[in-house]
């Protein structure tokens, strides 16, 4: 007798091999027999005739860190098939938490009417856990976040007690659960980082057995050193490396990746542990605040806006962005305003999917002036979505073996506290699309393939042993979706949309989506590392 039974589907293991025919039967929380059951009883039966059976999607690059807290039912993912999320991304997360970076977490969840109450990791990891989840996290330590702690948000390169003060606090988080370090290379305060406390940092992740992931330094005129400078931190600190989200950005640098993705190739066979992920979209999301020189960034958030309200400061920061320097990623000149779409804007809703050009000429403004207005009046925090990317990179990019699936995106709903914006669609569609239009309806990847990208290669790489994999014993997250309809809705327009073709979710044993439905369950867990 078992408590589920997922009968008469095409059962794809996660490692790459095809799919067979296969019943599988779940007791508890664990897989307990696969293949055919045909005369086994079962609490309930899920007739997946016609039906692919695959482990839970890992979502191998979020920001979801705050969702749980908001929302636990975590629907813009796990209505995606995803029962694994990887938060803490791009230098930023929520623990640990010190000096200048209690402000920052302060208010940003004062902007949902919500109270910070932890500083540890581990007392945000039982904060999430008290709150529940329906899908599983796991927490990255943010560079960008311990920086702040231990000194602000200043330019140049930390003291010796400044950076013991990092390192600290890193140890202090990686024994508490934390899986690795995040940097995001084009952030303050992360991007004010050289690649020497880059390494000193990494050296302690290292010791702990995590994963050093970055967004690196520059995607599109100097992606090459980027990466470079990215796999020499993980030679450097002998750490496992997770370059985010892959692209070469900017029409000049369209085709780079080939040589970025022969960088990533020899570093592996000289014995790095080097991967990536990647979102299917041509278009990228960030804070227009992006296109601002990175020391207009020192001091944090207000002096930003101070910056832009005094006269003179203002119009050198301007000539600054029309300059279009060397080996500054900068989205304006690199895809230009009109490829920038305003995605999220409290001050004023109805600029949100309308491009920063469209507003300027409505506005009788030169678009660099008002997009410093738009950022005075928002406190620095406008959401943008740039299109960046060309369609063939992005098949390139896909291909490769050692690249995963990371949707980038913040956990949403289109209800309630995150229900704000007009979000990138990768939110809500990220899995669905890569399933039926790049597998599908495009033939850019197998079935096997795309499955073994999002489940089994992903959750070796983060050391998850009993997960991503269907095997007797591990954990029963499984995913049952129809190989024929199986597809995104969520458009750049209208971005708050389910996917179709998901018809079950099962999470730690629980039915969590059934019949496209949310149950209301929350059996996801916080996973630490070590344990």
């Amino acid at each position: 007798m078992f408590d589920l039974i997922i009968r008469g589907g095409t059962v794809f293991d996660g490692t790459g091999q095809p799919g067979v025919r296969a019943d599988v039967g779940v007791t508890g929380e664990r897989i307990v027999a696969i293949g055919d059951l045909a005369t086994a009883e079962a609490g309930r039966v899920i007739e997946a005739s016609g039906l692919f059976v695959a482990p839970g999607f890992v979502d191998m690059h979020t920001h979801s860190d705050e969702s749980p807290l908001l929302n636990p039912r975590m629907e813009s993912k796990i209505r995606q098939g995803v029962t694994l999320e990887v938060c803490g991304h791009c230098g930023a997360s929520l623990a640990p938490l010190r000096g200048e970076a209690v402000h920052v977490a302060e208010k940003s969840l004062a902007e949902y009417g919500y109270n910070l109450s932890w500083r540890s990791m581990g007392e945000y990891l039982q904060r999430v856990e008290e709150s529940g989840t329906a899908d599983n996290l796991l927490f990255l330590v943010g560079h960008g976040t311990l920086r702040a702690g231990a000194m602000g948000f200043r330019l140049g390169e930390p003291t010796a007690d400044e950076l013991a003060t990092m390192q600290a606090m890193l140890a202090e988080a990686l024994a508490e659960g934390a899986w690795g370090l995040s940097t995001g290379l084009i952030y303050p305060p992360s991007s004010y980082a050289t690649t020497e406390e880059l390494i000193a940092l990494s050296r302690v992740v290292a010791r702990y057995g995590g994963l050093y992931a970055s967004h690196i330094r520059n995607e599109g005129e100097k992606l090459l050193e980027a990466v470079a400078e990215a796999i020499a931190i993980g030679q450097g600190a002998d750490v496992p490396v997770q370059l985010a989200h892959h692209k070469a950005a900017g029409r000049r640098h369209w085709g780079k990746v080939k040589d970025s993705l022969a960088l990533i190739e020899k570093a592996r066979a000289q014995g790095l542990d080097v991967t990536a992920d990647q979102y299917p979209y041509t278009a990228s999301s960030t804070g227009l605040d992006t296109v601002l020189p990175g020391w207009a960034h020192e001091g944090g958030s207000e002096k930003l806006v101070a910056r832009l309200q005094d006269a003179a400061t203002r119009q050198q920061i301007a000539a600054e962005v029309r300059a279009n320097r060397p080996g500054w990623e900068n989205p304006a000149s690199d895809s230009g305003w009109h490829n920038i779409v305003i995605a999220g804007c409290r001050s004023d809703r109805a600029l949100e999917g309308r491009n920063v050009r469209q507003i300027a000429d409505q506005q009788g403004k030169d678009p660099v002036e008002m997009v410093f207005d738009l950022l005075t009046a928002n406190e620095g925090n406008v959401a943008v979505v740039i299109f960046s990317m060309c369609e063939e990179d992005v098949q390139m990019v896909m291909r490769q073996p050692f690249v995963f699936v990371g949707s980038d995106a913040t956990c949403r709903a289109p209800y309630g506290p995150l229900a704000e914006g007009k979000p990138h669609p990768r939110t809500y569609g990220t899995f669905p699309r890569l399933l039926g239009r790049y597998v599908r309806d495009l033939g850019v990847l197998t079935w096997a393939e795309a499955i073994a990208k999002m489940t089994g290669r992903p959750a070796a790489k983060l050391g998850l042993a009993q997960r991503g994999t269907l095997a007797v014993g591990h954990f029963a997250d499984l995913v049952v979706f129809d190989p024929a309809t199986v597809a995104d809705r969520a458009t750049f327009v209208e971005p708050m949309q389910y996917p179709a073709g998901i018809p079950y979710v099962i999470v730690n044993g629980v039915l969590t989506i059934d019949g496209g439905e949310h149950t209301g369950a929350t059996a996801g867990r916080v996973l630490r590392r070590g344990t």
